[in-house]
């Protein structure tokens, strides 16, 4: 390992200063996961090393499914939904990424060697987080500054799934900003890591740049498939906190 890369550690203390000065709450936090991506990067390089060499099949998936669990628990510490919100986030993650590696290995642009399985799933895995977390955040936020709204909306006659038909549009939007952020720039304002890493080993550029659209519309599906089962998935776990809601702004306007 070259420890001088380790240098880069004065960018974190730097965002850690920042973040006390502004009194933004995020140092301890900051600090706790910046040290504890360098402890799991370490430990995942001497990991890939046994990964790499699996052949059977079931490991890899035994594997993949871990992953995705170890997702879904980090999602629910971020958003912290009340009614079941650890399987929300686990089923919402394990079918959008289900969905677009079985695509995937069905099309053959994915095979069930270890050494493309578990990387590219791990891409998939991590983009379905990213997405289930801002959608909730973004929907949490949304229903609770409408509330009236939906309130009024219920009693004109909406039930409650039509009465949340906006905020949902509203985060399943914010959630697609990244992925749209990325087509719309990549290749002119920043070059993706993965070609990154293949013109670094001397591979053809047109050959890394095929790689990375494949990745980058994996992106989009796993983008549009967890945004669809979070959907259906984070309704039913957000209507009793919507229904609690509503009921606590009834007895204070009462």
């Amino acid at each position: 390992m070259r420890w001088h890369y380790l240098s880069t550690v004065i960018l974190v203390i730097i965002g850690l200063v920042y973040a006390h000065y502004k009194k933004l709450g995020i140092e301890k936090t900051l600090a706790i996961n910046s040290a504890r991506a360098m402890i799991q990067l370490i430990l995942l390089g001497y990991a890939l090393l046994y990964i790499l060499q699996i052949k059977n099949p079931l490991l890899l998936f035994s594997i993949l499914l871990i992953m995705i669990t170890f997702g879904a628990y980090t999602a629910q510490t971020r958003v912290k939904l009340v009614q079941h919100g650890f399987r929300t986030a686990f089923l919402s993650i394990f079918l959008g990424s289900a969905t677009v590696i079985f695509t995937l290995l069905a099309m053959k642009v994915l095979t069930l060697k270890a050494n493309e399985l578990i990387p590219i799933s791990g891409m998939i895995i991590g983009q379905a987080l990213n997405v289930y977390t801002i959608m909730v955040d973004r929907m949490k936020g949304e229903v609770r500054n409408t509330i009236d709204i939906i309130e009024n909306k219920i009693a004109l006659g909406a039930t409650i799934r039509q009465a949340l038909d906006a905020p949902f549009r509203d985060a399943s939007k914010a959630a697609f900003i990244p992925i749209m952020n990325s087509l719309q720039t990549v290749g002119i304002v920043f070059i993706p890591g993965m070609t990154t890493g293949l013109l670094v080993g001397g591979a053809n550029p047109l050959k890394a740049v095929s790689y990375q659209i494949v990745v980058m519309y994996m992106m989009v599906g796993v983008a549009l498939f967890t945004t669809f089962f979070s959907t259906f998935f984070v309704c039913s776990a957000i209507i009793p906190s919507a229904l609690t809601e509503i009921n606590t702004n009834k007895v204070k306007n009462s």
